[in-house]
Formats: C-alpha cells, structure tokens, sequence
C-alpha cells in the first residue's frame, strides 16, 4: 500500500467507504457526498481510480460497487461476503485457497495477476431473522 497523501477529495470518498458496511456505487458516493462539495461523477470517479491503485479499496464486481479494504494484506487473495437482503460485506482472505486455484488455472498455461472472490448469501443477522 501506498503512503501518498490523500486529495480531499480522495479522503472524503475513502472515509465515506470505510463507514460503511455495504459497498457504495460510485453514484451513491456522490449523492453522499454533494454537501461536501462533489458534484460531478468524475470527481469520484478519478478518487475511486486512485484509491483503488493504492490498494486502499475494493471494487466489489457484482454489484459494480466499492468497499474500503480491511485486510490490507495483499499478499492473498481478496474473499469478499455479500449478503444479498441487507448489503453488509466482510472482507477475509484465503492464502491456501489462492495457491490451489491458480494451480489449476496455470494447468491451462493461465498467468494469474489478481484474484478476487465473491461469495452471496446471507449474513448472520439476516439468517437469524
């Protein structure tokens, strides 16, 4: 992770995310955010961009949605739990799961950069109910 400074523009989004238990559209950001002076979508376009090549963020690819990383460990692949009725996501990772998915995808002569998986179901609470 990098130690950069943050525009303001940056931490606004980046504080918006991490107080967050379910991941934000990048609309929901911005109407979140137009108080404090967002108010055009490349304004948290170009934060999240950055934010997400910091490794601060995760975009969440079936809800086309961000998350402020928890893990900040980068060395194993990102596991995100999605819970489909309230939202809530929880990052983990899975070292040992990592190394045995790009086995088998390097059987094929695939060369894996990045891995991220996406888990739906329901959360604890929402179970409970």
């Amino acid at each position: 992770m990098t130690s950069r400074k943050l525009t303001r523009n940056q931490q606004l989004v980046l504080d918006r995310l991490t107080s967050s238990s379910a991941a934000l559209t990048a609309y929901d950001l911005l109407d979140q955010l137009r108080d404090e002076g967002l108010r055009a979508p490349v304004q948290v376009y170009r934060a999240l961009e950055t934010l997400g090549r910091q490794g601060l963020i995760h975009r969440i690819e079936s809800l086309n949605a961000f998350i402020a990383c928890c893990a900040h460990d980068h060395q194993a692949a990102a596991g995100f739990a999605i819970c489909d009725d309230c939202g809530e996501v929880a990052e983990f990772s899975f070292p040992a799961s990592e190394k045995g998915l790009k086995s088998v995808a390097g059987e094929s002569g695939f060369e894996t950069r990045h891995m991220t998986v996406e888990l739906h179901g329901r959360c604890a609470a929402c179970a409970a109910r």
